[in-house]
């Protein structure tokens, strides 16, 4: 069944960089990894500064976001 649901790239930026820094990329790199993020362009059309900010964004998207699982974990089981 085909999706009718559409997001534009801004929309795909504006929701990446909400979620990068929610959990805690500063503000700066976010809006940039965001807009690279959702443009959709693979490692061979970045630079190797792009692909940096992008590999260090997400890095800390994800720390962030397993430690936010764990702790969620360990108040569950209280």
């Amino acid at each position: 069944m085909p999706s009718s649901y559409f997001t534009s790239v801004q929309e795909r930026e504006k929701i990446f960089c909400t979620e990068l820094v929610k959990y805690g990329v500063e503000y700066e790199k976010a809006v940039i990894a965001a807009k690279i993020i959702a443009s959709g362009q693979g490692d061979e059309h970045l630079s190797p500064s792009e692909i940096e900010i992008v590999k260090d964004a997400c890095k800390k998207w994800s720390e962030q976001n397993q430690r936010l699982k764990r702790l969620k974990a360990v108040v569950n089981q209280i």
